[in-house]
Formats: structure tokens, sequence, C-alpha cells
């Protein structure tokens, strides 16, 4: 924000934005509403209102009804003030996503990436984002932001993606530069599992938490430290990879360079989960399909000792982890998310309690994700519409 602290421009632009944060968390507001909210004279909510109608940040919507006295104006964010795009890169495929500046997921579009031999990355990411922007009904060129969530993380001194060999395509130290200017649009690159703890923090199972970790689990392992409420990413990038992490009972590797290895992985990772479930004799080809079979025979059959045995066995493994992780951290909270964890609900996180509060400390409350969607995707779009927002909302220039 420019101008001088206390001029009026600047305490306009305040109001401003003030007004605009309220609209989206209230929805449709009147004028005399807004005026409640922020403690401005009618008058100065009326001229606010005109101004930021005038910018095309607000746009009118209907009246309110059913309440005694003439109906009132009612206004609300110009969801067409500006788009966001958001992506979830796998080794499988490509999500994107186009939201309005209101934050309603406009349009979504899925590139399968696994044996795919035309085109490079660059080309697929903006064939990806091009298509949901057609389905948003608004053209790339429109988009004020992008965010794109990827295993693993770019060094900020390198600008080589690193603990992400299993993701092919994405390692050049000029990728990010050439993105940039293909999508023609500012852009943000971050850790996947960082941004499924921005989705909980804002809509999920950690609002109003400022110290917590988001322990993710499905073929690899991950995790997300928040601390006074900001991510903390580490000099590289690297900080949650605790997939590399050496633990007791944990096979010792002395190259890690494998996609997804090391000691915790080899010890509570997908292979392993898949392969503990057989041993018990519960088929399956993933590892949420083998913990979603685990609890299922376990609830239905409460005298099944190899169901039981498996979800006690996996709820060792997982605590053995999260001690060490809490020991060093003491957060708050921790929160359990991924297709793992979403397989064994309330069966496997009870369990992980248990054994966590025997082998630490530090007690922290241990909860189940509750982001509805696809926390990657969603966690993309509110960091892309923070940064646009920012932006867009600054009338200061006005």
């Amino acid at each position: 924000m420019t101008g001088t602290p206390g001029t009026p421009r600047v305490l306009r632009a305040m109001n401003d934005r003030a007004a605009l944060d309220l609209l989206l968390e209230h929805g449709p507001l009147s004028r005399t509403r807004i005026g409640e909210l922020t403690g401005l004279s009618k008058p100065t909510a009326s001229q606010l209102l005109a101004r930021l109608e005038h910018a095309g940040l607000v746009v009118a919507t209907g009246t309110t009804a059913g309440r005694p006295g003439p109906s009132a104006q009612l206004y609300r964010v110009n969801p067409d003030a500006g788009y966001v795009a958001a992506l979830d890169v796998t080794p499988d495929r490509i999500l994107a996503a186009v939201a309005d500046i209101s934050g309603e997921l406009r349009g979504q579009h899925t590139i399968t990436t696994r044996g795919r031999r035309t085109g490079g990355t660059v080309s697929l990411v903006t064939e990806a984002v091009d298509a949901a922007a057609e389905a948003a009904g608004a053209h790339r060129s429109r988009l004020n932001r992008a965010v794109i969530g990827i295993p693993g993380a770019f060094d900020p001194v390198s600008g080589k993606l690193r603990y992400a060999g299993h993701v092919p395509g994405w390692h050049s130290p000029t990728l990010l530069d050439e993105l940039r200017e293909a999508l023609g649009v500012p852009l943000a690159v971050e850790n996947d599992v960082n941004l499924a703890a921005v989705a909980e923090q804002r809509i999920g199972a950690a609002v109003g938490c400022e110290d917590f970790v988001l322990f993710w689990a499905e073929e690899g392992l991950g995790a997300a430290i928040v601390l006074g409420g900001r991510l903390h990413r580490g000099a590289t990038g690297g900080a949650g990879e605790v997939g590399y992490m050496p633990l007791p009972g944990a096979p010792v590797l002395h190259n890690v360079r494998r996609a997804n290895t090391g000691g915790f992985q080899e010890l509570a990772g997908g292979e392993a989960v898949v392969k503990l479930a057989r041993l018990s004799g519960l088929k399956a080809r993933t590892p949420q399909e083998a913990v979603a079979r685990a609890v299922a025979e376990a609830t239905g059959n409460p005298d099944n000792q190899d169901a039981l045995a498996v979800l006690d066995e996996l709820a060792v493994r997982f605590a053995t982890g999260l001690a060490s992780i809490v020991a060093v951290l003491d957060p708050q909270l921790v929160v359990l998310s991924g297709g793992v964890f979403a397989a064994g609900g309330e069966e496997l996180r009870s369990r992980i309690a248990d054994q966590l509060h025997q082998l630490a400390i530090p007690r922290p409350r241990l909860l189940l994700s509750a982001v509805e969607g696809n926390p990657v995707l969603l966690g993309a779009v509110s960091r892309a519409l923070s940064d646009a927002r920012d932006e867009l909302f600054d009338t200061t220039a006005g």
C-alpha cells in the first residue's frame, strides 16, 4: 500500500478493504449494515459503496425483504472483478481449478500425465489452466494469480525441485521462469502438504490455531509446520519432509535418492501399509484401501484379531514418528490428513492418540482433517485469493 499513513487516501483505502472483507465474510450487506459493522456514518458508507461500485469491486444485488420499513439495497463483492488459478500436481495427473475473487470454484480440468509421451510440463500446465478457465467462462488473460501445489519443494536458492524424484518433468532450474512466462500471471509454487495446512487453518480443524502440525499420509508421508500462524518452510523448503526421518525399528537407508524413501517412509509409508495388511490376509492395492478394509473388518467383526492387529500396529508406527515431531515442536494440535487417515477415521485416530500419549511428553490434540474436498487444491485457491485480493482491493491509487 502506497501513501503516507493517516492521510485521507490511506484511511479511505483501509475502510474500503474492511468493507470488502466484511462482504466476503457475511455475503450481501446493506449500506446501513456495513456502516454498523465498520463504525462508519451512513453518508460515509454510501460514499464508500459508490467508490467501490465505480471501481468494479462491488455490485448491487437485490434488496432486503421480510423486515419492517422500506427495503434496502444490498451489495456484494463483484465475483468477476478477478480470477485465480490453482493446481494440484501429482505423479499421475495435473488438476487445475479457476475461482472467482469471491472464492467460488467456477471451473476444473484434469490432465492425466502418467504414461503420456507428448507435451512438456509447461504445455501441460497451460493446457490444464486454459481448460479450467474455459470451464469457468473466463480466458486465462483474466487471471490475477496462480498457485501450484506439488510434492517436494523448490529450493529458493537453486530453483530446483527437491524431495520429489517421483514427479517427472519438474526438475529444470528454469522451469518456474518458463511457467511464469507461459501463463503470463504472477505464480507461486508451494509444497502440497503445506497447502493442505493452509486449507485446514482457513476452513478445517485448525481454524484459530497458531501452532499446529498437519501430518499427511497417502503413498508418501509428509508434514506441514505452522508456527505463530505462519508456515515454516525451512532454509531449502524441506521442513516437514518427515518421510526421510530415521526412526527406531525402521530400515536405515544409505541411499535416499529414490522417491519416498527413508526411515519413517519405510516404516509407515504406502508400501509398508499395504504389506502389513496383506500379511494379515487383507488384500489391497493401495494404502487407503488397506486401511479401509482393516476398519471395515474390525468394526464389522470385533473378534477379527487380524484386522485389529493391523490397526494397532499402524497406530504404533504412526505414533512413533509423530512422537519425534511433537517432542521438538510441542504443537497445540496435530491434524491427520490424507487418504490413509480419511480411510482410518476415528478407529485409527483414537489408537494413534493413545500410542502417542504413551510415547511423548507433549500431548497435543489429535484431530482428523475437517476439510471437505481436495485440501491441496483448496489450499492453493486460498493462497492465490489472498494474494490477488491484496492487489485488487488496494484502492490507494484510486
